[in-house]
């Protein structure tokens, strides 16, 4: 298990810039993948982003070109950057690590508070 702790949201306009950082608290190198995940009002949660500890990334489509995940595994610490934010951006931001077992990725069960993320048009 990994206690993780998101921060850097916030409001922004449309067509603005985040970077959101997740710090856990262990080496993160170890786990398989971790992920961004982000749920809007009203809606359940969804995979906005991973990145494996081979450095392979995974975008939802619609974030690609806009979204970028990294990893600082000196800092323990992901990173998701995020520019062009539209409106349906508009959610809190969680982090997660994934396990690779039976042939697909599984979120651990512990989620940490989130970040929220706002965008005014």
């Amino acid at each position: 298990q990994v206690q993780l702790v998101e921060s850097g949201g916030g409001l922004v306009q449309a067509g603005g810039s985040l970077r959101l950082s997740c710090v856990a608290s262990r080496s993160i190198f170890s786990i398989d993948a971790m992920g961004w995940y982000r749920q809007a009002p009203g809606k359940q949660r969804e995979l906005v982003a991973y990145i494996t500890n081979g450095g392979t990334t995974t975008y939802a489509n619609s974030v690609k070109g806009r979204f970028t995940i990294s990893t600082d595994n000196a800092k323990n610490t992901v990173y998701l950057e995020m520019t062009s934010l539209k409106p349906e951006d508009t959610a809190v931001y969680y982090c997660n690590g994934l396990e690779y077992k039976s042939g697909g990725y599984r979120t651990f069960p512990s989620w940490g508070q989130g970040t929220q993320v706002t965008v005014s048009s």
